[in-house]
């Protein structure tokens, strides 16, 4: 019980932030991503406002065996750059580039979105779900090549 109330809580707190922030509006993230257009600048503060505290964290949990609520701590990932991250990356990228969303803020905006913002959820969904299967697929082509 007193895991899923820290973990709505942080939820909440996240879903706050990202409103606050102007991250969950597409024309804002659109223009910060547009570098060599009209470029909004805000959001990197944003950015350096999740990763500062974040690479902070990091280094506190490193030292810790447990978490502050008794649970174990995740693994630490492997760090290597392989073909899936970058592919991966990629598609992130370009989803986020013509959609200005990404998961957290298409979540986030559901209460505002209207239907373009359900349509987003509803795709995104289906990517992640077809995901695992078409790299599956992927894999077996080129390791039968």
């Amino acid at each position: 019980m007193q895991r899923t109330l820290f973990a709505a809580l942080a939820g909440a707190i996240f879903g706050l932030g990202l409103l606050v922030s102007g991250m969950t509006d597409t024309t804002r993230v659109q223009g910060w991503l547009d570098v060599f257009g009209d470029w909004d600048p805000t959001l990197a503060f944003v950015m350096g406002g999740a990763m500062i505290p974040m690479a902070i964290a990091w280094r506190v949990a490193a030292r810790r065996r447990v978490a502050v609520l008794g649970t174990a701590l995740p693994l630490t990932q492997d760090r290597k750059v392989d073909a899936n991250l970058v592919l991966g990356s990629s598609l992130f990228g370009a989803g986020w580039g013509l959609a200005g969303l990404c998961p957290g803020p298409a979540l986030a905006s559901l209460g505002w979105g209207g239907w373009g913002g359900l349509l987003f959820l509803l795709a995104m969904v289906v990517g992640m779900v077809a995901a695992p299967a078409a790299k599956a697929r992927i894999d077996r082509i080129t390791q039968a090549a």
